[in-house]
């Protein structure tokens, strides 16, 4: 077939397909119009999963009727006028190409009318104020078809129907009607989440699906989307201490919020709704160590910094971007989220009696009477400046002092605290405490117990492998191992802490269980290593413990920074507040 040039008509078929792959693409786009407008309402109409027609209405400044034409070429735009003006971007959109792409591919109606101008101050006025016609235009596969003066209110109003009519390969690969809804629905949350002070309308075939307030507050956005319940275990991101030309805001979830998909992570960049693996990748190793194996957080992250420090002009949806500074923007939300979530965890308290809808009040720290003793004890110990309490503004929530009672099915260790009765998993806190112990040396310089004599080890294919990817970070941690021919090693030391462990089946079990999770060790090798030798080194459920080696793990897990959950994300602990305790025994 010889080389030619595409009709017209074929090349703006192709080109809309890479802006409007689905009708959600439709609403994104028609959204950030609108935003840009300057929209202080925007109503979403869709029926039939948006097939059939979809309606956006905004109260923004409008179209001049000499320009509504121009609006539907291609590459025409207001934002900007040349290439440098990209490093300087503040609007959603600038590549003029939306509303053309829109229309090649439906039927499409527009309707828009400018404000009436204001009277100058001190203008005497002169009668009647002159009022703006509105103006209306129809296209049909990027044709117009009509064009003429229309009575409307101020603001811009596009109406879309059968989308993909002319596009029959596009068209048989949308989905049902009620999953094409779902993806408009997501995209209209997302952008009343980035724009609170605007209020959002979303119509699903003529049922209420979505409307906020625009009274400007995040939080009741998050409840309109998300729901009350899922809203409450949400807490806010604090600004500070990140670096001044990255700001960071939003809402993370608790550690007990996770789903199993990551669709509940949101993030802008200067407000705009962006898909971006790097933050996904923040956000979870923030959350590193708090989270069960498998389970993805809940957070909605906004991202302020330099326009000219993003570049957003990756994708032809502008739904990705590059930072010029990739790691300073990794480290401000990793640390604005990890600061916000390990500040507020609380530990899972046991829901006895529990009735649906009915919230569990927490327990009353002036309850715990008779204890002075143990409170003088931790003062001798230089403990009493790490002691916070649930609640306080401004400080990271550990655990209260608790008095161990005794110990439960050789697991759990009975303690009582201020406000209840705690059960400790007695294998997950000695995880977390040697974990935090392996951290701290890390700073400085890990100990190692050296062998007197060495161990030698035949490994398989598998560990030789992950030992040979994961040397640096095993000597880091006090592994001294060297080749000894084949698949054969000699250990010379081990981490202090697996001290009382058979050296070479300790090593044998640590690579079995990292090279079980599969490419071993891609991201923060160092973390992830500790993590596995915390298990194979805390003591195991089963276990006899005397009451003064209970005591001592307590006192030492009291002291650590995130002391509720292990380094896999389990619960140390489970709660049982003295308020919970009156209600059953008929007390409250």
């Amino acid at each position: 077939m010889p080389i030619q040039v595409l009709p017209p008509q074929v090349a703006a078929k192709i080109a809309a397909g890479e802006v409007v792959e689905r009708p959600a693409s439709v609403v994104k786009e028609s959204i950030e119009n609108a935003i840009d407008a300057g929209a202080r309402s925007i109503r979403i109409e869709v029926r039939d999963g948006g097939r059939r027609l979809m309606r956006i209405g905004d109260d923004g400044c409008g179209i001049p009727a000499g320009e509504v034409p121009l609006a539907f070429a291609r590459h025409a735009t207001s934002k900007l006028t040349q290439i440098e003006d990209l490093e300087h971007l503040t609007t959603l959109g600038f590549r003029g190409e939306a509303l053309a792409s829109i229309a090649a591919v439906s039927r499409v109606t527009l309707v828009s009318r400018v404000c009436d101008p204001k009277p100058t101050a001190g203008q005497p006025p002169s009668g009647a104020a002159p009022v703006t016609p509105g103006t209306q235009i129809q296209l049909e596969g990027g044709q117009q078809l009509a064009l003429g003066a229309q009575g409307a209110p101020p603001g811009t109003t596009v109406t879309i129907e059968n989308l993909f009519y002319n596009v029959p390969a596009r068209l048989k690969f949308l989905k049902a009607p009620a999953t094409e809804a779902g993806y408009v629905h997501r995209v209209v949350a997302a952008y009343a989440m980035a724009y609170p002070e605007i209020r959002f309308s979303l119509i699903l075939d003529q049922r209420v699906a979505l409307q906020t307030s625009g009274n400007g507050n995040l939080y009741d956005v998050l409840i309109e989307v998300m729901g009350l319940d899922t809203a409450r275990q949400m807490v806010a991101l604090g600004e500070e201490p990140a670096p001044p030309a990255i700001r960071v805001t939003g809402y993370a979830g608790l550690p007990s919020l996770h789903r199993a998909q990551r669709d509940q992570l949101v993030f802008f960049v200067n407000r705009r709704w962006v898909q971006e693996r790097s933050l996904a990748t923040a956000v979870a190793q923030a959350y590193q160590t708090l989270l069960p194996i498998g389970r993805h957080p809940v957070a909605v992250v906004n991202l302020f910094l330099d326009p000219a420090e993003v570049d957003v002009n990756v994708h032809p949806t502008k739904s990705e971007v590059k930072f010029r500074n990739q790691p300073a923007v990794f480290a401000a939300v990793q640390k604005a989220v990890r600061r916000c979530v390990v500040s507020a965890a609380g530990p899972p308290q046991v829901a006895i009696g529990f009735r649906p809808g009915v919230s569990q009040p927490a327990g009353d720290a002036g309850h715990f009477t008779g204890h002075a003793e143990e409170w003088r004890r931790l003062s001798q110990l230089g403990l009493e400046a790490q002691r916070t309490l649930p609640g306080e503004p401004g400080t990271a929530v550990a655990i209260p002092p608790l008095r161990v009672v005794g110990q439960l099915a050789q697991t759990y260790i009975i303690a009582e605290g201020p406000d209840g009765l705690y059960l400790v998993d007695q294998h997950a806190a000695h995880e977390r405490i040697l974990y935090e112990q392996l951290q701290a040396g890390a700073a400085s310089q890990l100990a190692a117990q050296q062998l007197l004599n060495p161990a030698t080890l035949e490994l398989s294919p598998a560990q030789a492998a992950v030992l040979e990817a994961e040397a640096g970070a095993l000597a880091r941690i006090g592994f001294d191992i060297e080749p000894f021919g084949g698949f054969t090693y000699r250990l010379r030391s081990i981490p202090e802490i697996l001290q009382d462990s058979d050296p070479a089946a300790a090593l044998s079990d640590i690579l079995a269980d990292l090279a079980d999770q599969g490419v071993p060790l891609a991201r923060r090798s160092d973390e992830r290593l500790m993590v596995t030798v915390c298990k194979r080194a805390a003591v195991k459920a089963g276990r006899t413990l005397a009451v003064p080696e209970m005591q001592a793990l307590i006192h030492r897990l009291e002291q650590c920074s995130a002391p509720r959950t292990c380094p896999h994300g389990r619960p140390t602990m489970v709660q049982l507040s003295t308020a919970q305790l009156a209600r059953e025994f008929g007390r409250a």
